[in-house]
């Protein structure tokens, strides 16, 4: 008993340290203290797949889930944005962006981070846990929607983006990214006048953000996807009887458009991003997902293409 109550009250305490720890970012950009953090890895280049001699098709920003904690690909190995610019050449990817910090800092390039990884790596995950927590409390979101849409901005006009430039800019979002990415929206908007096309895979967001300026949003779920589910159960924006929250007037604006991609689940040998688990038709999970993404926003630039002006 003494045990289970030395654990409880470890746990607990490690709780609150992370949820002061997590508003901490927040609070130091709202101020000021700090600066937001641009400069990336020597040999890691802004944006990956379509050349800078030339204008792509679209910019694509990956932002990843709790698993993000280094300015390079870290969920899977980079196997999902690897695809994406094999499969898919016309695009600029870029995998840098932190969701997880105001400031961009990657945990891994924080001396106490890299001590806690190699002795509770748990914790890693946690710290990012609180932080899609914090970037969903109507009390630091406003901030949070600033600072980590900045940074995107910041990203895309470093790996050559213009603004008014008319090139669509898609925001694929993996778990917890859904919350940073639908919270981007207006500042990509303002600063950018870029056109926006929202890609969600397992989104676990608050549905408080508005989508206004989105054009449209594809949300790629599973039935098994039983961490998602439960976003639409917390947060009761979600909940069809707040039919004013901001996700259902996008619903209701036909802004939405739901695809299965059952049976995935939301993490594990069976996850959206598997390399190894199989469908009938002999794909993998990761290649049926890189394909549908790819898809999605080729119909998108060809419909844009269409329209006159």
């Amino acid at each position: 008993m003494n045990g289970f109550l030395l654990w409880g009250g470890l746990i607990g305490l490690t709780l609150i340290v992370e949820g002061l720890l997590a508003r901490y970012e927040v609070l130091a950009y709202s101020v000021g203290w700090r600066g937001l953090i641009t400069e990336l890895p020597a040999d890691l280049p802004y944006a990956r797949g379509a050349a800078a001699d030339r204008p792509p098709d679209a910019y694509l920003v990956y932002l990843d889930g709790i698993g993000k904690r280094q300015f390079r690909d870290t969920r899977d190995g980079g196997k999902l944005v690897q695809g994406l610019i094999a499969g898919a050449p016309e695009l600029r990817v870029l995998g840098q962006v932190q969701p997880y910090s105001p400031l961009a800092a990657p945990l891994a390039q924080r001396p106490v981070w890299a001590w806690l990884r190699r002795r509770a790596g748990l914790l890693l995950f946690l710290h990012n846990v609180m932080q899609t927590f914090v970037a969903a409390d109507h009390r630091y979101r406003p901030i949070y929607n600033r600072a980590v849409g900045n940074q995107i901005v910041t990203q895309l006009q470093l790996a050559g983006y213009q603004p008014d430039s008319g090139i669509p800019v898609v925001l694929l979002s993996y778990s917890g990214g859904a919350q940073v990415a639908t919270g981007a929206v207006d500042e990509l908007h303002t600063q950018l006048r870029a056109p926006l096309l929202l890609i969600m895979l397992g989104g676990f967001h608050s549905g408080a953000n508005d989508l206004t300026h989105a054009e449209h949003l594809h949300q790629l779920t599973s039935a098994s996807d039983r961490i998602e589910r439960v976003g639409t159960w917390i947060f009761p924006q979600r909940w069809r009887l707040y039919r004013r929250s901001a996700w259902n007037r996008a619903i209701r604006d036909g802004k939405i458009t739901v695809h299965r991609l059952d049976p995935a689940t939301h993490v594990g040998p069976r996850s959206y991003i598997s390399p190894t688990a199989q469908l009938p038709d002999g794909r993998t999970h990761l290649e049926r997902t890189t394909d549908t993404a790819i898809e999605l926003i080729r119909d998108y630039c060809a419909d844009r293409a269409k329209t006159p002006g």
